[in-house]
């Protein structure tokens, strides 16, 4: 273990005040420098805006994203605010979302606002591709890792274990249609459809996610686009 997490934890059990001291001290000290990143990368997604002919983005992006694609994070586009889409894009405009593993971070009525909030910024016939956790996985092990403060990394901040059912459902409510991409069915049987990693790149899915080997499958996601209707001509 590295000297400075022994010390610590050494002082967290021995002295706990003190501990909460150092740690209170230690997010005072990264603040300034969270927020200035904050800034560089919200000025870079406006420059983004303005430049990109066809605007794609990606929520919650963490860095991950695709050549093509505008990635964002929760710090200055938020899903469940409003004003931080009116600040940056016009309604009706954006061409494509991409969220992996977002969606179950948020509550039921937090997610039907969040996709409320997509369905207004997307361009008519524009889409959002979701990944979720699969909440019909057979596998208990895999159930036990991805629910609901389960075992499983980030699981601890997990609001919901969707199932196609129900994110479907989610969906179709806001105004979306709805196409399946990959998922488990109820009685636990593997639906795949052939989709273009171009359209959104989900790196928990069937192809892509390097535990999957020999035919087997190690890890899955519930995969879904939804499509905000184009009119009629």
């Amino acid at each position: 273990m590295p000297l400075d997490l022994y010390c610590n934890g050494f002082i967290k059990n021995t002295h706990p005040t003190l501990g909460n001291l150092i740690a209170f001290l230690g997010r005072i000290m990264r603040r300034p420098r969270m927020q200035h990143r904050t800034k560089l990368a919200a000025r870079r997604l406006r420059r983004a805006v303005k430049s990109e002919a066809s605007l794609r983005i990606v929520v919650g992006s963490s860095g991950v994203f695709s050549p093509g694609w505008i990635p964002t994070d929760i710090e200055y586009l938020n899903l469940l605010k409003p004003a931080d889409w009116q600040s940056f894009f016009r309604v009706n405009t954006v061409s494509a979302i991409l969220a992996e593993h977002v969606w179950e971070h948020l509550t039921a009525p937090e997610g039907a606002t969040a996709a409320g909030l997509c369905f207004k910024y997307l361009r008519p016939g524009g889409h959002l591709r979701l990944a979720v956790p699969d909440g019909f996985n057979p596998d208990p092990a895999y159930r036990e890792w991805v629910r609901p403060g389960g075992s499983g990394m980030g699981a601890d901040d997990h609001k919901m274990l969707y199932t196609h059912e129900s994110l479907t459902r989610l969906l179709t409510d806001r105004g979306f249609t709805v196409d399946l991409l990959e998922y488990f069915d109820a009685a636990g049987t593997f639906h795949f459809t052939d989709w273009d990693p171009a359209d959104g790149m989900i790196h928990r899915s069937r192809r892509f996610d390097p535990r999957n080997q020999d035919g087997k499958l190690g890890y899955t996601s519930l995969i879904i686009d939804a499509h905000k209707p184009a009119p009629l001509d």
